[in-house]
This record gives C-alpha cells, structure tokens and sequence, in this order.
C-alpha cells in the first residue's frame, strides 16, 4: 500500500477534523443555539448510515474505488468553501450534512483500497496505517484550527477568523483532491473480495487511532439497518450480547446529549473560538495517547473492568465540565481546569472505544460475528443522533442539567455493563467450579 494517497486522505482529514468544530462555531456566531446545534450534530450523524451502507455496497459491486474516493474529496472542498460565504443556517445545516455524508462515503471505500491486493494477515497492519493517517490528519485540523482563529482574532472579529479557517479547510481538502487524482491506484473494473465479515473484523481490531469518536459519537461501520430491528436483535445474537448492544444505544445517547450543544455552551461562558480548538485538541490528543495504554489494561483488569470504569469516569467528567465552566466563568485558570476534565474524557474514549470492539467480539459467535460489529456501529450512529436532538432541547432548560442528564444516561449504561461483567464472573465461577468437580 502506498503512502501518497494516504497522506492525501491526511490532507482530508485535516479539512474533515477542523469543520467537526468550526462549524458549529459558526452556527452560534451566525444565531443559532442549543437546538440548532442539536439539529446539526443530529443529521450529521444520521446521513452517515446510508452514506456508509450505500457507497460501500456499490464499491462492492463495481470494484471502483476511485471514482468514490475522489468524489468525497470534492465535496469536502466544495462545502468548506461555500460555507463561509453564507450566513444561513439551514444552508449551513445542509452543507454540513452533506460535507459527512461524502466523509461517510469514503470511509468503507477506503478500507477496501487499503487491503486491495494484501494478503489477510497483513490487513490489520494496512488499517491500523489508515486510521493512524486520518487521526493525525484530524487532531492536525483542531490544532491548526486554533492557531488560525486565534491569529485572526487578533485583528478581526470571531466570524471572519472562523470563515478564514474554513477556507483553510477548502484548501487542505482541494491539495488532498489534487494528490489523490495522482496517487490512487487504479481501478481494476472487478469487485474484489475481501469477505465483508472478515473485513469488519480486522476494521475493528484497527481502530485504535480512531480519535474521531471521541468527540462526535459517530462510528463509520458497514452494516445493513434491517439488522436493528428489535426481533431480529433478539433472534440473531444471544441475550448477554443483546444486553450489550442496549447499553451501548444509552451510552451512545448520552454522548450526543452533551456534545451536541457543548460549542454553545463554552461560547456562552467567555470561551473564544481559539480556546474551544484548543480544549478539544487536548480531548482528542488525549485519547490517541491513551489507546496503547488501554489495551494493556484490558489485558491485567479485564475487559468488562476496564470498559465500566471509563464510562463511570465519564458519566462523571461530563457533568463535572458545567461545574468548572461555570465556577470559573471563562478566566484562564478555567480554561487550564476545563482543559483537564477534556483529556480525561478523551482519555476515557480510548478505554471505551477498545474494549466496546473486544467485548462485541468476544460475546458474538464467530458466525455472526462481522453482523454484530456492523449492528454495534449502527447503534453508536443512532444513539449519537438521537442523543444530539435530546440534547439541543434540553439545553433550553440549563446546560448543568443537560450534561448532568448525558452523565446520568452514560451512568445507566455503566451499571448494565457491570451487571453483565457480574453474570459473567459468576459463570466463569461455575464453569471452573464443574471442571473441578469432575476432576476430582
């Protein structure tokens, strides 16, 4: 696999990391409020599961590759070009919608570029590769989306710095467009073959640089919709596993209920556009730090243990962001003690996001397995939909009470996890105590 069309999606995901945030920065200078941003963060969310399914199913079909890649490009450029040049926010809402759903395109098309020609077991190795390029290239566009809106401000008002970042993104996402027209490889005019369960398994198991989610609860996976319905839920994957996927629908949920409207909420404590890049750059670096780290907890305290404990830690961390903001109304020592709660929460977003992709694993039967990975996915893109519309109007009702309910619903999904890790520590009790048994 070569580098150069990778580094061209890094360009991208530069464009991709920085719009995730300036455009809701934009949306609140331009009027728009909790429930707006709800709006936003809702159908950013929700287009990316046809996205996702649609582009990918077709990539399958025709074996292009290209043509997909290329296309997400383009609107990515497109749309971080046309957005600061307008000031109404349902067309912001639009352009935004339709910047992820070319970013939900990409996505399962590019993981099929990445292993194109590769031998199985080298796959892991090519995603893990292509996740590490678009998570630098995301973190990037949050840093650089600070240094560019606190520049600016220096002599111009909030909106112009932010509309300056954005035509930063309109260009990194046109120089990715450019190097990857040069770079991609060529189509060969067949479908390929990697086998779609196979496939979404070692996508999983190379998720580890995946910063993404940390702050938009929206995992790209591809999945068939029919597979969420509540019977075939019951019918296909076994009662623990089913258990599972409810808690991750409510904590999912609860992430989008104190993301959605979080910009609004920093900008109406004295929080500028520069110091909201920067606390989310310490979020997300947090959690790309933290992933290794993760993964050998896992491995000394178990998965189950680890996976409750960060989101305990987290029903904890969001409720606490309202606490310090509103203690320190927007000073630097506030700034410095919110920054500190947000690298705590990213660094429970690396703990999650590892140990939710083992225990699906380890709970579905190998014959299901890819389907249960693709039902979790879906899952995370409904909660976090669902969760951001919920946050956008209970944020009418006071921004305390919003993140006190996001850490509430994180909270009840903790307490079904570490009721499955009892069930499943008392089985694995009686397992050992009948092995005994008939040793003896």
């Amino acid at each position: 696999m070569g580098r150069s069309w990778l580094f061209a999606w890094g360009l991208a995901a530069v464009a991709f990391g920085g719009a995730s945030l300036v455009v809701p920065l934009y949306v609140v200078e331009l009027g728009g409020g909790a429930v707006v941003l709800g709006v936003l963060f809702s159908t950013a969310s929700f287009v990316g599961v046809p996205g996702a399914l649609v582009f990918g199913n077709l990539a399958d079909k025709t074996g292009k590759r290209r043509p997909f890649v290329l296309g997400a490009l383009a609107v990515a450029t497109v749309t971080t070009a046309v957005i600061p040049i307008v000031e109404s926010v349902p067309l912001v809402i639009a352009a935004n919608a339709l910047l992820w759903l070319g970013f939900a395109a990409a996505g399962p098309v590019l993981t099929l570029l990445a292993v194109a020609g590769e031998p199985e077991d080298r796959w892991t190795a090519v995603i893990a590769r292509l996740n590490e390029y678009q998570g630098i290239g995301w973190a990037a566009g949050l840093g650089l989306g600070f240094a560019v809106t606190a520049g600016v401000s220096l002599r111009y008002d909030p909106v112009t710095a932010q509309r300056a970042f954005l035509f930063v993104c309109a260009a990194s996402a046109a120089a990715g467009l450019a190097l990857a027209a040069r770079a991609l490889p060529p189509d060969s005019g067949t479908a390929s073959e990697p086998s779609p369960a196979r496939l979404r398994r070692r996508v999983r198991e190379a998720a580890r640089f995946n910063v993404r989610g940390a702050a938009f609860p929206f995992t790209l996976a591809r999945f068939d919709p029919r597979g969420l319905h509540p019977r075939v839920l019951v019918e296909r994957f076994s009662p623990t596993l089913a258990a599972y996927f409810a808690a991750v629908l409510v904590v999912f949920t609860g992430f989008g209920v104190f993301f959605a409207p979080l910009p609004a909420y920093l900008s109406e404590v004295g929080f500028g556009a520069s110091e909201t890049f920067a606390l989310y750059f310490a979020l997300n670096a947090a959690a790309a730090a933290f992933f290794g780290r993760a993964g050998r907890l896992s491995e000394a305290y178990g998965v189950y243990e680890v996976h409750a404990g960060a989101l305990l830690g987290r029903s904890i961390a969001l409720p606490t962001v309202a606490v310090v903001g509103v203690a320190g109304g927007g000073t630097l020592l506030a700034l410095g003690a919110t920054g500190v709660v947000f690298a705590a929460i990213g660094v429970t977003w690396a703990a999650i996001a590892v140990t939710a992709a083992a225990l699906v694993t380890r709970l579905a039967p190998p014959a299901i397995r890819g389907e249960a990975l693709g039902a979790y996915g879906a899952l995370v893109a409904v909660g976090g939909g669902i969760g951001g519309i919920a946050g956008g109007w209970l944020a009418a009702f006071g921004y305390p009470l919003t993140f006190a309910a996001a850490g509430g619903t994180v909270a009840v999904g903790a307490a079904i996890v570490v009721t499955l890790a009892r069930r499943s520590r008392r089985h694995s009790a009686h397992r050992r105590n009948s092995d005994g048994g008939t040793l003896r």
